[in-house]
């Protein structure tokens, strides 16, 4: 028996899930079929849902329909959720998009469509609601065959009609069609598969007028997928049952899942998780559902639809086995929110929470703000955000409100440029040279390379560009994701002895930077379709609001008193437009919304002032370069790294016109210039402290490795403590973290104390914890001394490189770690610096005078004459 992987699509309100009831029934599957509006739907079995009418998450049931097994999925409708119906269509072997006789081909419908035609999934099309009074059969088809696609053809139609539509779409199949006047099965079926014919029926799902005619259409010419015998599997759906155990819904694309197999992510094209680690993990259930209910399988063969239990660290688009690399989705909430808890609840608590629900949706993107503690997500509008609000109120027990909305916007590039990256502290070598190209609107990120594999090895390249798609690149006008460019790797070099992954990691961050400084930014808004029925005599007032808007219409369409009006408007402006629809048609317009594109932001100037963004001063995102003079780094600015570049480029630029300078400068501030010199970053940087103008000369004339570091402040003493660095570089602490990691940090901290007491300094020791998934770090007092633990992807060396920077403002620092670029970076921000072998020096001496003091205060107390004669010799020793 054939397997089918079938999807139900369609904008909110078509009778979607009507369809997927009415199909269930005619196939078998149910006694009865079930109705939204009446709240027993098949599919709709949350209780918000049926509450709603809506359908929320995807379901998925397996029904037979002649010789073949169908595995049906039923995606949300409504536009909020749309990004949950994007993550099906990836596994989808063929799809029924379902369009209103009454509403016609709306907004999101071309979304739909556009996605189907992305993934390259064969399509029909079921035309439902035919019962009530609307359109033609002709006016209908005409409908599709201009806004969908000329293939669409009615297949209730007459046998010749369909055959000699269907000829019309194929040349090779035209002559041979002319040569015996029919077409096959196996060629409807071709045709269907390269998305060239696109079967069109007609009836109503609710009366179940139709469905047969549908069906066996359906079962005669669904293309038949063909499997490959090795193990593959594509993840699309990370959910939890109603015990909380965590599901990876997945799709099986070849060989067989066994249950208790092992699975990982170790293969090439797979970019590691968050962590950076290659993960292995056991499948320990296999269950098929139907509905809520849902069976145990000892396996899963290709073609097949199942959730495993077991795996925890799996992410919607990931590939399995023969399924190479993460499926991009392209997606994305265009609206900020932040979350907004109660007196009394802890920020942290919401935050992990949240993370846990970002796994199932990671179009949510949480972002937790450290310094503000405050938490952020991204969400398509506000029934989304509702349904967020009951989700944490019902699955974790709290009560939260979001703020208003703020738009997510895009940056891109106007012209091509060429970026380079240079990473260089002692023993360290990597260099990277980058093409960035403008792409079309909507294309997204792509990745290439142009670099011969005689100049740098391939094994570099791969990493290079795995590093280059590792993480989302922020634009230098405010900070936005970089979007519709093209990164091509023009050239590379790699020192034989010295060259370690994380240098590439490095060198490619700061090409991408460097090129985005160099290039004319152009910042991009979000853009809305929307569809406005109004009636008629409120035409002149919705036509002036779009222009006012800066948005676009069509020409009206009338139909009866109402006028449709289709266009394209700024997100924006849109956002509470439907509040004011209601207001002045007194509740008789209609008005929908869909994320379509982004263009350029027409008011840029004004909102990249609003923001203010300075992109010199984004730690994590730093545009110079690191190289090395005299056995010691310095930090190059980013406009003069090309100049200083050791690889040569093929790529020349054309003559750039005076309308296409870059739109941001480096400042000629003195600050600016003396960070440049001073500061060596890693990872991570910060602008030094201003200067007097004498001093910035003098910094100017001097070569960058004799720059001299300013006169520290003469407040209290701050002692930094890279606690992993300190217990790995001695030998006696680290035989202990073998054994017992929580002993070797006890020590540490204990000896620290003693430090502290003795020194009166203010110790603050800091441990990474940067790998554990959703930690919001912690700060702790262990007796007299601070204890850090970082926050989920923060390293200590982040931390101390930003805090040395804010104490040294005021403060005398001392940072005590045996991390060569980090030594540097924070002799930059105008600290001191100590080794872990010589900060081990001070600790022991610090332990042998307390050891001193303790044999003097258990000593018997000597007569007068004796206590005279030890006084004058601890004079004549020098001590106090």
């Amino acid at each position: 028996m054939s397997r089918l992987t079938l999807g139900i699509l369609a904008h909110v309100d078509a009778g979607k899930t009507t369809l997927s009831e009415a199909i269930l029934h005619k196939s078998g599957a149910l006694r009865k079929p079930g109705r939204v509006d009446k709240g027993d739907a098949f599919f709709d079995t949350d209780p918000l849902e049926r509450e709603r009418g809506i359908t929320i998450d995807a379901k998925s049931t397996v029904f037979s329909l002649g010789d073949r097994e169908i595995f049906l999925l039923d995606t949300p409708g409504h536009v909020d959720f749309s990004t949950e119906a994007e993550r099906v269509l990836s596994v989808l072997d063929c799809a029924v998009l379902v369009i209103s006789s009454t509403d016609g081909v709306q907004a999101h419908t071309l979304t739909l469509w556009r996605l189907l035609e992305r993934f390259h999934v064969p399509a029909f099309v079921f035309v439902n609601k035919t019962d009530l009074p609307g359109p033609e059969r002709a006016a209908l088809m005409s409908a599709l065959k201009e806004k969908l696609d000329g293939g669409c053809t009615d297949f209730n139609a007459d046998a010749d009609a369909i055959a000699e539509e269907a000829a019309l779409c194929d040349e090779t199949l035209l002559e041979r069609y002319l040569e015996r006047g029919s077409v096959t099965d196996g060629e409807y079926q071709d045709l269907i598969a390269s998305r060239k014919l696109f079967p069109c029926c007609f009836g109503s799902a609710l009366k179940e007028e139709g469905v047969e005619e549908f069906l066996d259409v359906l079962s005669r010419l669904a293309p038949v997928p063909a499997y490959p015998s090795g193990f593959g599997a594509r993840v699309f759906k990370i959910a939890r049952d109603d015990k909380g155990n965590r599901l990876t819904w997945l799709k099986v694309t070849g060989g067989v899942l066994k249950a208790k197999s092992r699975l990982t992510s170790a293969h090439d094209g797979n970019i590691p998780d968050a962590s950076g680690e290659v993960w292995e993990e056991k499948a320990d259930q296999i269950r098929v559902y139907t509905g809520v209910k849902y069976k145990m399988a000892e396996e899963m063969t290709a073609g097949g639809i199942c959730a495993v239990t077991g795996l925890t660290r799996t992410r919607a688009g990931e590939g399995l086995g023969l399924e190479r690399g993460r499926t991009a989705f392209s997606l994305e909430p265009v609206f900020r929110y932040q979350v907004l808890t109660p007196s009394g609840v802890d920020p942290h608590t919401v935050l992990t929470a949240l993370r846990q629900l970002e796994e199932e949706d990671p179009a949510l993107k949480v972002v937790w703000d450290a310094d503000a503690r405050t938490v952020q997500v991204r969400l398509m509008g506000e029934i989304q955000a509702e349904i967020l609000k009951r989700r944490l109120q019902d699955r974790f027990r709290l009560s939260v409100e979001f703020g208003p909305g703020a738009i997510v916007y895009r940056e891109t590039i106007a012209a091509p440029v060429e970026g380079v990256g240079h990473f260089e502290p002692l023993r360290h070598y990597a260099e990277v040279r980058l093409l960035l190209e403008p792409l079309p609107p909507g294309s997204g990120i792509e990745y290439a390379s142009a670099c011969p594999e005689d100049a740098l090895s391939r094994n570099w390249q791969r990493l290079i560009l795995t590093h280059l798609a590792e993480r989302e690149h922020v634009g230098v006008l405010t900070g936005s994701p970089v979007t519709d460019i093209r990164f091509t790797l023009l050239a590379g070099r790699a020192h034989e002895k010295h060259t370690e992954g994380g240098d590439f990691r490095e060198a490619v961050y700061r090409a991408v930077r460097q090129g985005l400084m160099s290039a004319r930014s152009v910042l991009l808004e979000p853009w809305h379709s929307f569809r406005l029925e109004i009636p008629s005599d409120r035409t002149g007032r919705a036509v002036n609001d779009i222009r006012q808007m800066g948005g676009e219409t069509d020409a009206p369409e009338t139909i009866g008193e109402s006028v449709i009006l289709t266009g394209a408007a700024p997100a924006a402006a849109l956002k509470d437009y439907g509040r004011e629809v209601a207001a002045y048609t007194h509740g008789l317009g209609q008005f929908s919304c869909q994320a379509s594109a982004f263009r350029p932001c027409a008011n840029q100037d004004e909102v990249v002032a609003r923001i203010g963004y300075d992109p010199e001063r984004d730690i994590d995102n730093p545009a110079g370069s690191v190289f090395c003079s005299h056995g010691a780094g310095y930090v190059v600015a980013w406009e003069r790294v090309p100049d200083m570049a050791h690889t040569q480029s093929a790529w020349r630029p054309e003559r750039v016109e005076a309308s296409a300078a870059p739109t941001r400068r480096a400042v000629s501030g003195g600050g600016v210039q003396e960070k440049e010199l001073q500061a060596i970053f890693e990872r991570t940087y910060g602008p030094m402290k201003e200067r007097r103008e004498a001093q910035v000369r003098e910094a100017r004339r001097t070569p960058p490795e004799r720059v001299r570091v300013p006169r520290q402040p003469s407040g209290p003493e701050y002692l930094l403590a890279d606690g992993y660095n300190l217990i790995f570089a001695w030998e006696d602490l680290k035989a202990v973290a073998l054994e017992n990691l929580d002993a070797a940090r006890k020590i540490l901290c204990d000896s620290l104390c003693d430090y502290q007491s003795m020194r009166g300094c203010v110790v603050i020791v800091v441990f990474d914890a940067y790998k554990v998934k959703g930690n919001p770090g912690s700060h702790e007092l262990y007796n007299n001394i601070h204890v850090v633990y970082t926050k989920e992807a923060e390293t200590a060396d982040s931390y101390i490189e930003r805090a040395s920077y804010e104490l040294a403002k005021e403060n005398r620092v001392r940072v005590a770690t045996s991390d060569g670029p980090e030594q540097l970076i924070i002799l930059g921000h105008g600290a001191l610096r100590v080794s872990a072998s010589m900060f081990r020096e001070e600790l022991d001496g610090t332990k042998a005078r307390i050891a001193e003091l303790i044999a003097q205060h258990n000593r018997p107390a000597p007569t007068g004459a004796v206590r005279a004669a030890i006084e004058a010799a601890e004079l004549r020793k020098g001590r106090p």
